[in-house]
């Protein structure tokens, strides 16, 4: 079992960055695969980036390549989102999530789920 609590969400401008932070409770954090999400009302919520257990393993969506970085810090429980140059098409939910097992894209093999954190983007 895992918590998982997400942070760093706001309102920038486009361009700028931002970088979320997702903290987990649980002493096996290490032995998961973690995800970021997001949705916007209506939609889907959509694939952003993954990273596997280790960090030596990542994807990300095609909108977000070259812009968005994820990385985790297993001693201190966290997964982070860099984002940066920022886009209007970036407003969202951003939604942190964990599995047992290696990197997935899809919404359906991920276990635990953080609350969210909004994240809204000005042209």
């Amino acid at each position: 079992q895992v918590q998982l609590v997400e942070s760093g969400g706001g309102l920038v401008q486009a361009g700028g960055s931002l970088r979320l932070s997702c903290a987990a409770a649980g002493r096996t954090f290490s032995s998961y695969a973690m995800a970021w999400f997001r949705q916007v009302p209506g939609k889907e919520r959509e694939f952003v980036a993954a990273i596997n257990w280790s960090g030596t393993s990542t994807s990300y969506s095609d909108s977000v390549k070259g812009r968005f970085t994820i990385s985790r810090d297993n001693a201190k429980n966290t997964v982070y989102l860099q984002m940066n140059s920022l886009k209007p098409e970036d407003t969202a939910v951003y939604y942190c999530a964990a599995r047992v097992g290696i990197i997935a894209t899809m919404t359906s093999k991920y276990d635990y789920w953080g609350q969210g954190t909004q994240v809204t983007v000005s042209s």
